[in-house]
C-alpha cells in the first residue's frame, strides 16, 4: 500500500471526527420545514428537469 493513501485516509477520517459533532448540533438546532418552505425547493428543481429534458429532445 501507498504511503500517500495511508495519509489521505488518516486525513479524511480526522476530518470526520472533527466535523461529526458540529453536524450533530446542526441536525438537532434545524428548523423544521414549513408549508411554503417545500415549494421554494421543488420549483426550481422542476424548472432545471423540464430544461434538461428540453436539452435531450433538441439533441
Amino acid at each position: 500500500m501507498d504511503w500517500t493513501k495511508i495519509i489521505w485516509a488518516v486525513a479524511i477520517v480526522a476530518m470526520i471526527l472533527v466535523l461529526w459533532p458540529r453536524a450533530k448540533q446542526m441536525m438537532k438546532d434545524t428548523p423544521k420545514a414549513e408549508k411554503g418552505d417545500w415549494q421554494a425547493v421543488v420549483l426550481p428543481l422542476a424548472f432545471v428537469v423540464g430544461f434538461v429534458i428540453l436539452l435531450i429532445m433538441l439533441v
